[in-house]
C-alpha cells in the first residue's frame, strides 16, 4: 500500500479532461501530464496535432513542480536570477519553462501537473484553472 499522500488516479484523469476542455475552448492543442509527488506519472494525454515535443516537456513541467514544490515559472527565474545552470540539477527533468505547477492539499505537495503547446502563460493557466476545478 502506498502511504504517502497522493494525487489519485481518478483526480488525475479528471486533471487532463479539464485541461483538455480549455485547450478546447480556444481550439489549440496541447499535452498535459500528471506525476505523484515524487514525479513519477501517474496520467498523460497528447491531444491531436500537439507538437510531439510537447509531450516530453509536459511530463518534465509536471515532474520539477513536483519534487521542487513551485512552479516551473518560479524554478526557472531561479535558475536565470542566480545563474545556476540547468545541468547543475544533473536531472535531464528539470525544467525551466512555465506551465507545471505542484498540486498541493492541506498544505502538502501532493503531485504535479504540467502543460505545454502553448504560450508559458497559457500552459500555466490552463493548469491552474484545472487545479481550481478539480480540487475546489
Amino acid at each position: 500500500m502506498y502511504l504517502v499522500e497522493k494525487v489519485s488516479s481518478s483526480e488525475a484523469s479528471a486533471l487532463i479532461s479539464k485541461a483538455v476542455e480549455l485547450a478546447n475552448k480556444i481550439s489549440k492543442p496541447i499535452a498535459v501530464a500528471v506525476t505523484g509527488p515524487e514525479g513519477e506519472l501517474i496520467c498523460f494525454l497528447r491531444m491531436d496535432g500537439a507538437n510531439p515535443a510537447s509531450a516530453r516537456i509536459a511530463q518534465s513541467k509536471a515532474y520539477t513542480s513536483a519534487i521542487d514544490c513551485k512552479s516551473t515559472r518560479a524554478q526557472g527565474e531561479y535558475m536565470r536570477n542566480d545563474q545556476r545552470e540547468q545541468g547543475n540539477w544533473t536531472d535531464s527533468r528539470i525544467t525551466g519553462f512555465g506551465g507545471g505547477l505542484p498540486i498541493i492539499q492541506k498544505g502538502k505537495v501532493i503531485g504535479g501537473m504540467g502543460v505545454s503547446g502553448l504560450s508559458e502563460e497559457e500552459d500555466e493557466r490552463i493548469a491552474r484553472e484545472s487545479m481550481q476545478a478539480v480540487f475546489s
